[in-house]
Formats: structure tokens, sequence, C-alpha cells
């Protein structure tokens, strides 16, 4: 009906120009004639006339699809408030109420001893089938998230029973089994969705409000976004609609092959305003595999703490561009705490992979295999160099790395005699350790105090931090940091980075502006 109206309005719009445009030369005689041979031009018959055509049928396309994508019904047993089995207790109403009879008739039907609160809550989500032969189901993790109970419904109606196979909330993935010898299963593949580009065509089939076999059409209008729902963010963006029940339903592409697991929108209204995401598959494939094999994901583990490469860092580093993840930090036990990569490195490719910014590294880590041997580019000192390192598990270090960042500020001590970039420096010994809580294997230069206003205390540098080492260089002394800020200046340098170290011995990188 859109398109119909649409051609109406074009069609009245065209006559509406003609007919000014013949008033226009009405008033010229020498146009009169011209005018006259338009009109008496011959009439082309409606049905001859040639038809705009818009893009190719994908009917074809989702038919042959239609029988993989299953829809996804969970029922989950909710306590009431207080948690316990028995009778809702009867509000308190004025004396004389007009609602008493109301609440007499709903309530004194309740028997004491009946378990009246437990209620069966229901959900609907959507999934596709990935091993017809295995009776393998992939959905998202939030889809059958607490359910007691998940069913698998098919296309022509018919249901299944299904168990999880596991689950990842990282990236809010599920893999479930149903019995295939109960129902014959179509199977549908995962393409390759690193090649998708934006503006190609994608067709998105799910079971939207319960609707289930609903197919939609749009395009990719975005990668690489990151929606901030997990660590390891990746998004495709697309306009196909996408609503509530579409949640775990595949993103085909225009060769019938998944590139994406439709996985939440952006509305206002619950509704569809053309702003969806979908998990891609280059990321989806590795975990499902994963779950399969072993019951839940297992990823690949640095053991670095990283934070970004900002402008002002890239400049005190002698980097010509602010790309890649800085190591603020070495997880104990960890993979590269034997050395091969230090503090202030910035990591620029991993295995054979740019690493253009913070949020790359982790992702590209988790991806890879436990115990691989890998390549990593780093800069050092401003000059590049490769360091092979072998994975660890990121569950484990996950363990290891349980402790938080201390990052309270210490008490004030008495003022050093060196102060630089508004701080006030002293030699870290016992008394100053004592006094400042600070932990044994902590080793640089105390900051003792930091002058309201300054340049360190706008990035938050205080009393108690600990200046571990100035643009890669290890500092021990309050003159050693001194004499470093000066060479800097004397090198043309704008910033100055610094390593500080949190109490606890937690590692940070700030730029100080030295002008």
């Amino acid at each position: 009906m859109f398109f119909k109206t649409g051609r109406l309005a074009l069609r009245s719009a065209t006559a509406a120009t003609a007919l000014i445009a013949l008033a226009a030369t009405s008033l010229n005689p020498a146009l009169v004639g011209a005018a006259r041979a338009q009109v008496q031009a011959p009439v082309v018959p409606n049905s001859q006339q040639p038809r705009a055509q818009g893009p190719a049928s994908v009917a074809d396309l989702a038919a042959g699809l239609l029988d993989a994508v299953v829809n996804i019904s969970t029922s989950q047993t909710v306590k009431g408030q207080d948690g316990e089995s028995g009778p809702v207790p009867m509000p308190k109403v004025p004396d004389g109420s007009p609602f008493q009879e109301f609440f007499d008739e709903y309530f004194g039907k309740q028997n004491p001893g009946e378990s009246n609160p437990s209620r069966k809550v229901q959900s609907l989500g959507s999934g596709f089938v990935v091993d017809a032969a295995e009776g393998i189901v992939v959905t998202n993790n939030h889809v059958i998230a607490d359910a007691d109970e998940i069913e698998v419904n098919f296309n022509d109606g018919s249901k299944l029973k299904a168990t999880l196979v596991g689950k990842d909330t990282k990236t809010d993935l599920a893999v479930l089994k149903v019995d295939p010898k109960k129902h014959k299963l179509v199977a549908v593949q995962f393409g390759d969705s690193s090649k998708t580009r934006i503006g190609d065509w994608v067709m998105a089939i799910g079971n939207p409000f319960g609707l289930g076999g609903t197919v939609t059409v749009g395009i990719v209008s975005a990668r690489n976004r990151d929606i901030n729902s997990g660590p390891y963010d990746n998004f495709i963006q697309t306009d196909a609609a996408i609503n509530r029940g579409n949640s775990g339903g595949p993103l085909f592409d225009m060769y019938g092959q998944v590139i994406g697991i439709n996985t939440a929108i952006i509305s206002p209204t619950g509704g569809s305003i053309g702003i969806g995401f979908a998990i891609p598959a280059e990321l989806a494939s590795g975990v499902i595999a994963q779950i399969r094999q072993f019951g839940e994901a297992r990823r690949g583990w640095l053991g670095v703490r990283i934070q970004p490469v900002t402008d002002d860092i890239a400049e005190s580093l002698g980097m010509t561009s602010s790309k890649g993840a800085l190591v603020a930090g070495i997880i104990e036990g960890g993979p590269v705490a034997n050395g091969s990569i230090l503090p202030g490195d910035v990591i620029t490719r991993f295995d054979g992979r740019d690493v253009n910014n913070v949020k790359d590294l982790p992702r590209v880590v988790a991806e890879s295999p436990i115990g691989k041997e890998v390549d990593v580019v780093v800069v050092r000192k401003g000059k590049e160099q490769t360091v092979k390192v072998t994975l660890g598990r990121l569950e484990d270090g996950e363990k290891a790395d349980a402790k938080k960042d201390d990052q309270t500020t210490g008490e004030d001590g008495a003022a050093q005699n060196v102060d630089v970039l508004g701080m006030s420096l002293g030699k870290l010994d016992e008394a100053t350790r004592k006094t400042f809580g600070i932990a044994k294997e902590v080793e640089g230069v105390l900051v003792t105090e930091v002058q309201n206003g300054s340049i360190a205390a706008n990035k938050r540098i205080a009393a108690g931090d600990v200046i571990v080492d100035i643009a890669q260089e290890t500092v021990s002394t309050p003159e050693d940091v001194a004499a470093r800020i000066e060479k800097l200046r004397d090198e043309g340098r704008k910033n100055a980075l610094l390593m500080l170290a949190s109490k606890t011995g937690e590692l940070r990188f700030v730029t100080l502006q030295m002008d």
C-alpha cells in the first residue's frame, strides 16, 4: 500500500506540473502549438506501460530456510515475594470500604494450606538448527535463562522438549539439544561474517511477539558496534525489523548462510525502529563449538591489564598514532609473567591480527585456542618488536585476578624538597611504607602530596601513589623523577608518561603535560 500511495502521489504531482506548464505556455503564442502537440500525443494503454522494478523476491530463499528456524518456549516457576508457599494474605482495607466484598470473594477462596504464591511464567524467543543429525539448536542465553522447561516449536507446528547443553553469559549464547529421531530436522550453516559489507542485503527469521515464522529483510547498517553489553561486543547492526521474540533467531545473507544471531534492539517503545544488533558468526561459531565440546566456553588468556592509548600517551611514547592497547600491569602467574611482555608495552598486533584499540585485544585473545603459541607485536621504548607467548585459560586468570584495585587516598605526609608537576616527592622507605600503608613489593618514588588544581591532581594522582617509571625508564629517587622530566623536555616532548602503582601494587598509566 505504501508503494502504491507513493506512485499515485508522484503521478498527481507530475500531472499538476504539466498543467502549470501548459497554463504558462498559453500566454506565449509561439509555444501554443508545441503544447497542443504534447496534448494530442497518442495515449499508451496502461497495461503496456513499463513498470518500475523492485528488488528481486526472496521468497525462494525464505522457503528453504523457514524449517530450520524454531520458536523457543520456556517456563519458569516464580515464588511469591516472601519465597514461601502458602495463601496470599488478604490486604487490609478500611471498614465499610466499597471494595471489601471483592477482596472477600477473591481471598476467601484460598485454602489455608494452599501453595498459592508460586506461579508459572512463560517466555518466547527464537533459535535455529545447526546440526540435524545431533539435534543441536542455537539461541540466546537470555532466552532460556533460569528456565525450568524448554520447548522447541517447529514451523510445521510440532514440538519437542529440549535440554541445555551449555551457555556463555559473556556472549549471550546458549546451545540446546532435541531428539532428532522424533522430528525430521533441517539445519543451516554459518557463513563468513567477516566478509559482510555495509549495505549488503540480509534477512531475519524469527518469532516476534509470538508470531512464528516471520521473515523481514533489510541491509547491514554498520559493523563492529559496541553497545556496552559485554566484554566482546562486536555487533552487526541491521535495519531488518527485529522485535521482542526475535532474540536468538538467525540473520541470513542472501546465500542462506547465518552471518549473525539477532540479540538486541534500540527502541524507546519496545518495537522495531530499524536499529537491531546481531552477534557476528565469526564470534558465535567458535563459542558454540566449544560449548558443544566442553559444555562451556574456554577462552585464551594473555594475563595483562590494559588501558586505551590516548593521543597524549602515544605522543609521550613517540608513536605516530594512538592505536593499540597499553599494558598497564602484568598478572602474577599469568602467561607473560616471565617478562616477555612488560608494563608500558603497547600491543599493536596479536597473532597476525591488528589491535587498533583497547577493545580489540580481549576479543582476539579470547577467540584463540588455549595453549597456542602466538606472535605478539609490541612497541617498547619507541621500537617495535615481536615476542612469542603461549596462551593460558581465561577462567584461570579470572580466579587469579579476583582482588580489586585499591585507589583510595592515603594520609598526607610531610612535604619533601622535590616538587615536580604539582607533586611533592619523597623516598620510599620503611617509615613511609608504614605511614601510607604501601605493600613491600611496591618499588619507586612516593608521592607525598599533590597540590590542589595542579596537573597531577586533575589526573587523580594522590598522596600514597608510587611513581614506578617515567617514559618506560625506572625511577627510584625523587631526583630521578626530576631529571627524567627535564630530559623529556629537552627532547621536545610535551607529555610525560608515568607508570603509577597503588598501595597494593596495581599499576596504571597517566600522562602529564610538561608545559
